[in-house]
Parts: structure tokens; C-alpha cells; sequence
């Protein structure tokens, strides 16, 4: 299964992105509000400059307690991140993600951000695919 298909199903509301300039009580607050675990952090809203996790306010909460709410998002988000393209597998992009110990993973194309996925739906696509092939296999074997 290539990304491709993994963004084709999921709902089409874009990206969420929130800017480097931003605090990080706002990045929690826009986590929160959409009950997800990430945001891309973006300039313009179509490049990716890093991504903010839960892992990451947490990771800054345990070091500088509360205080790093009002820190920028820039000061604490991860600026080196790993992406994927439309043609990579989920294989590829669950293999990343499992040796980078990471659960989202942007998805980048000609340098323009194009989708974001989760471990969760790169799982959950990957079951799909092998319920897909398992009844393939049981209506070979079983003549149907």
C-alpha cells in the first residue's frame, strides 16, 4: 500500500500547521482543540520547518516544568524531521517511524507539504491490506 492511498482515505481537512513564532501553551491548545498528537510547524502554511508533538511539550514540562508554555514553538519543536512521499509504502513509512521512535510523519512532495500521517493510520491501513489478502487467499484455497 503506498502513502498515496493512505491520505486518499483520510478525511481531506488538510494539514494543521501553527508557525514557529507561536507559544507553545498556543501549540497545546490547537492539540488539544482538534484531539491530535502533532502539528507541522510552517511559515506559510505549505513547507515544513519541524513538527511539535505531545512528546516533544511533554520531554520540555519534565526539564523547565510549566514555565515552557510560554516559550516559542521554534524553541522546542523537532527541526530535523524525517518525511515521506506519495509513493513510498506504508511498509517504508512504518519502518521510520518504528526506528525513529516517532507517531507522525509528514509527507512531502517537490518540497511542498502535502499530508501528515500517523503510526495510527499506517497501522491501521497495513491491517487492511493484510485482511484483503488473507480472504483473497481463503476464497482461493476454498474455491469461491
Amino acid at each position: 500500500m503506498l502513502i498515496s492511498q493512505i491520505l486518499t482515505s483520510k478525511a481531506k481537512d488538510g494539514v494543521l500547521t501553527i508557525d514557529k513564532g507561536q507559544s507553545v501553551r498556543d501549540a497545546i491548545s490547537d492539540l488539544s482543540a482538534h484531539r491530535i498528537g502533532a502539528l507541522v510547524v510552517s511559515s506559510d502554511g505549505h513547507t515544513a520547518d519541524g513538527i511539535i508533538s505531545e512528546r516533544d511539550i511533554i520531554r520540555e514540562v519534565g526539564k523547565r516544568g510549566i514555565d515552557c508554555f510560554s516559550l516559542n514553538v521554534a524553541d522546542i519543536m523537532t527541526a530535523d524531521i524525517k518525511h515521506c512521499s506519495l509513493k513510498d509504502t506504508a511498509e517504508h513509512a512504518l519502518k521510520m517511524m518504528t526506528e525513529g521512535r516517532f507517531r507522525h510523519l509528514p509527507v512531502i512532495e517537490d518540497d511542498k507539504l502535502i499530508g501528515l500521517i500517523s503510526i495510527g493510520d499506517v497501522v491501521k491501513a497495513r491491517l487492511n491490506e493484510v485482511e484483503s489478502e488473507n480472504s483473497a487467499m481463503i476464497n482461493m484455497i476454498t474455491g469461491h
